[in-house]
């Protein structure tokens, strides 16, 4: 994806202060506002559980396991206001969220029992279907767990921008216009050139160099609006850019 390492351009003007995100809400949890933590909490979660479930499927669970410890963990997770033992220096939620799995796995393993939690309630909503279908093509030669698991959280975030950039298309009446741009913004090696594609799209090839560049430009500051969501500081931000890329790049 063309993604740069570099500031983006929305920030002349950007505030002062960083805003708050759904990992910022997390962790100034306190009593008075333990709902809405817990609210960003669960939006994260369903954002990102694939990452998780992919992480255990590599360790070699089943996937009917896989996907039980993950809604287990969540639920674990939610359950309980269990968000005031959520501190600060929990760093990225990519970390604590990896680091929490652990832990939970080895509570239970120690307790040895199973346990109910909630009987037939879900608080997060798991597609196992689609997760191993996912998971069957993920790249047999990437063994080590914790590589799937940053690997498909890069591309999690790279998928959540993808799904923005489409969506804001088609509500302004241009699906058609971001279907036949996607190739450029992904970095492929475009089979048709921008002359080609002025003619599909009734443009000219310096319009349709202008609307890629848009479009790139608005990439870049949706990538860091959604990573922004997952750090604690404005000053995360690009190193997390820079490690997403690095992972997706390798």
């Amino acid at each position: 994806m063309a993604i740069s390492n570099g500031s983006p351009s929305s920030a002349p003007g950007a505030a002062a202060e960083f805003p708050a995100t759904h990992w910022t809400v997390v962790l100034s949890a306190g009593q008075s506002e333990s709902a809405r933590s817990e609210e960003a909490l669960t939006v994260l979660c369903r954002a990102y559980w694939y990452p998780l479930y992919a992480y255990l499927r590599r360790q070699g669970q089943t996937s009917h396991d896989a996907q039980d410890a993950v809604q287990s963990f969540f639920e674990h997770l939610l359950a309980n206001h269990r968000l005031a033992q959520v501190h600060p220096d929990k760093g990225k939620f990519r970390s604590f969220l990896l680091a929490s799995l652990r832990n939970f796995l080895a509570d239970e393993r120690r307790k040895q029992a199973t346990r109910k939690r909630g009987g037939d309630v879900r608080v997060i909503s798991l597609d196992a279907e689609t997760a191993e279908e996912r998971y069957r093509n993920e790249p047999v030669e990437r063994q080590d767990p914790e590589k799937i698991y940053e690997r498909r959280w890069a591309l999690t975030v790279l998928e959540r921008v993808l799904a923005q950039l489409k969506a804001d298309y088609a509500e302004a009446g241009k699906a058609e216009r971001f279907a036949q741009l996607e190739p450029f913004l992904l970095g492929e090696k475009a089979e048709v050139s921008y002359a080609e594609i002025g003619r599909r799209l009734d443009m000219s090839e310096g319009a349709v160099k202008m609307a890629v560049q848009r479009l790139r430009q608005r990439s870049r500051q949706l990538f860091r609006a959604e990573i922004a969501h997952t750090v604690a500081t404005e000053g995360e931000i690009e190193d997390e850019v820079r490690h997403l890329l690095a992972v997706m790049a390798a």
